[in-house]
């Protein structure tokens, strides 16, 4: 039947999006007069209502019933706002639906949207009996079911939202045209609405800038130690200063903009500043921020125990250079009890002490070593008497020892013992082999620097030049003497005539040179045994042993030659170029080793400052004593003499060479602290300085 509705012009629904904004809907209006109505939802509220009386509300309602109920249409009792609902008040209700025929009651929530639909599909099913049954829910267990529902569809929306909105700039209209084909945001607005959506949009957005605000002061926090280490370092400049006055003092250096940037607008993070990845400077209002503060005042710290910490370093060095308990070789473990105390425990950690005390330990000993090196020579007599072969015997040792076992210095070793008798044992070595190699200042001898020097200052001649002088014809003749003793000198130069041609033509480098032997083997004291003749100018003398006799007449002939030159205008013997050489002895039946004729070979070499040539191993060809590659290696030298000796003129004759009238002999000793580079300058800046054809590298 139809039902007569006073109610014109009102709107058939609405939605919650519409309030305030109907005239931008479309609109509806309810007919005026009869409507064609199938059931009836009769609400009740249940809430407690101001200036209202439930009792007065539930006689309404009942009186209502009655009038709806003649219209024979189904009737669902509905109970609204059961959110704020009162107990009692929902309890009436429902017994007031069971005394009129066991009407059904539906507990809704239209703010909380809780079963609404359950309401009508109720009526729905009792006006069309072919649909089956609804379960009516209570309102508690549906607002659950509807909690878990709205969670899960939160829960993915808000992954929607995270997964496509990654800049905090995002906003929701462009977004949200993005998501609407996504279920995710449909899902949830259909639960929640378009307000709530855009809330969490916005709570998501506000969420990425706070991270990206925390990131950037993170960052900024991280920057400021290092702006103060480089900005304010020095102690004695901050130490008693507050913070608001260090701001003042960072805005005077030089650098300060390097580290710093001043923003017009303050806070920078309310500003347009956080977007500003470009310009990683520190916003200078960060200063002002209890964070910054707290750097500031570690810095303090940082600063006040380096300096403390400096301060026990330098402590623990003067009691180390002051205690006498700590002597050459001592362990850090018997050390340690005599200089330790709480403060140095306090202010650093063992191991740095332990490294200061082994930098310590090296020093006093290698000054130990020092001073003991120089009793050593203040002692040279007690290494007089030793065997050439400067190996000592066990009593010898014992000797040496209680010599110098009242000397501090030989004390100071005592617990580095094995370092000691070392140095003994290298001194006795030195004593007779002195060579830069067996130098107790070895790898800094005196004779390694002075050579290292004139190498490298020496000069070689220039293409011109060098042609000039191999073109002048004495460069091509070669006068060697050999000198040696029984027929020593008569083989070899024997030996060596059978490798030149027939004109006595030697064959260095793919260039032929003249070669004129003269073979000494006497008195060299007389005229028929001399270096020199008018018609002989030597370049150079190879010298022959095979035996302590022969090697005793090489160094007696040297001396000889060279006193009788002494005092002459012609004096270049005395520079002449030497070659030391032990060949093999035939039928040797002496019992002399090779070794010790080695040894006493290179003792006199490095006396007599000249070139020392190890034994062939076998001669080329039978009766051999030198084989042809070491000929090659005395005659070049020689060469290279000749031509070095031209280096001073045009004029490459040794005649000329032999006109200097001033000769500087210069001592020096290893360990003298002067540098050889200011002693020397004054010889090698001349204009005519030469290397020396003696066969030295550190004479010129």
């Amino acid at each position: 039947a139809a039902t007569k509705l006073a109610s014109a012009e009102k709107l058939m629904y609405f939605c919650t999006d519409q309030l305030g904004l109907e005239q931008d809907f479309e609109q509806k209006q309810m007919p005026d007069g009869k409507l064609l109505v199938d059931g009836f939802l009769l609400c009740i509220d249940v809430s407690r209502g101001m200036n209202r009386n439930f009792d007065d509300q539930l006689k309404f309602v009942s009186n209502l019933y009655n009038q709806l109920a003649k219209t024979k249409k189904p009737i669902v009792v509905v109970l609204t706002k059961c959110d704020e609902g009162v107990e009692r008040y929902i309890r009436d209700a429902h017994t007031f639906a069971l005394s009129k025929k066991n009407l059904q009651v539906v507990e809704t929530s239209a703010r909380s949207n809780v079963n609404i639909d359950l309401a009508f599909n109720t009526l729905v099913q009792l006006v069309d009996k072919s649909r089956g049954k609804t379960k009516i829910i209570p309102y508690f267990e549906a607002l659950k079911q509807q909690s878990q529902q709205i969670a899960a569809a939160k829960d993915k929306y808000e992954w929607l939202v995270s997964r496509i909105v990654k800049n905090h700039n995002e906003t929701w209209s462009n977004v949200s045209r993005k998501m609407q084909p996504s279920p995710e945001y449909q899902d949830y607005v259909y639960l929640e609405g378009t307000q709530k959506a855009k809330k969490l949009f916005l709570q998501h957005v506000h969420r990425l800038k706070q991270e990206h605000i925390e990131r950037r002061r993170k960052m900024y926090l991280a920057m400021l130690p290092q702006a103060f280490e480089a900005l304010i370092p020095d102690l004695d400049e901050i130490d008693h200063l507050s913070c608001v006055k260090v701001e003042k003092l960072l805005e005077t250096k030089p650098d300060f903009l390097k580290w710093f940037i001043v923003l017009e607008e303050t806070p920078w993070d309310a500003t347009s500043h956080i977007d500003n990845m470009e310009n990683e400077r520190i916003p200078f209002d960060v200063m002002e921020t209890q964070p910054a503060e707290q750097l500031y005042e570690a810095h303090l710290e940082k600063l006040r125990n380096e300096r403390k910490r400096a301060e026990m370093r330098r402590a623990f060095k003067e009691n180390l250079e002051t205690s006498p308990f700590i002597t050459p070789g001592k362990p850090w473990e018997e050390a340690r009890s005599f200089i330790m105390n709480e403060d140095f425990y306090m202010w650093l950690e063992e191991s740095i002490y332990m490294d200061i005390y082994s930098k310590h330990q090296k020093q006093i000993i290698e000054k130990a070593k020092e001073e003991f090196q120089e009793l050593l020579l203040e002692y040279s007599e007690l290494f007089y008497e030793l065997e050439l072969d400067a190996k000592p015997s066990k009593e010898k040792m014992g000797v040496i020892q209680d010599v110098l076992g009242e000397e501090q210095r030989f004390k100071a070793l005592q617990k580095l013992q094995a370092e000691r008798d070392a140095l003994i044992l290298k001194h006795i070595h030195f004593v007779y082999h002195p060579t830069k190699e067996t130098c107790p200042s070895c790898p800094v001898c005196i004779d390694s620097k002075i050579e290292h020097l004139i190498s490298s200052c020496f000069i070689r001649p220039s293409e011109r030049n060098q042609k000039n002088l191999l073109s002048d014809s004495n460069i091509d003749r070669i006068n060697l003497v050999i000198l040696g003793k029984d027929g020593l000198a008569r083989e070899l130069a024997n030996e060596i005539r059978a490798l030149c041609t027939n004109d006595d033509k030697y064959v260095i480098e793919g260039k032929m040179y003249e070669l004129s032997l003269r073979p000494i083997e006497g008195n060299v004291r007389l005229p028929v045994n001399s270096f020199q003749t008018p018609t002989f100018q030597p370049h150079g003398c190879l010298c022959l042993y095979n035996s302590k006799e022969s090697l005793s007449y090489v160094v007696e002939s040297i001396e000889k030659s060279r006193e009788s030159t002494i005092g002459r205008r012609e004096n270049h013997l005395v520079h002449l170029p030497l070659t030391l050489m032990l060949v093999n002895k035939r039928g040797d039946t002496s019992g002399e080793t090779l070794h010790s004729l080695i040894q006493q070979g290179q003792q006199i070499a490095s006396k007599l400052q000249c070139v020392f040539l190890d034994p062939a191993s076998a001669g080329i060809g039978y009766g051999r004593n030198i084989n042809e590659k070491q000929i090659s290696q005395v005659l070049k030298g020689l060469l290279d003499s000749k031509r070095n000796l031209n280096l001073v003129s045009s004029t490459s004759s040794i005649k000329e060479l032999a006109d200097i009238d001033l000769r500087i002999v210069m001592c020096l000793m290893c360990g003298d602290p002067f540098n050889v580079d200011d002693l020397l300058a004054p010889i090698l800046q001349s204009q005519t300085y030469r290397p020396s054809p003696c066969g030295s590298s550190s004479s010129i």
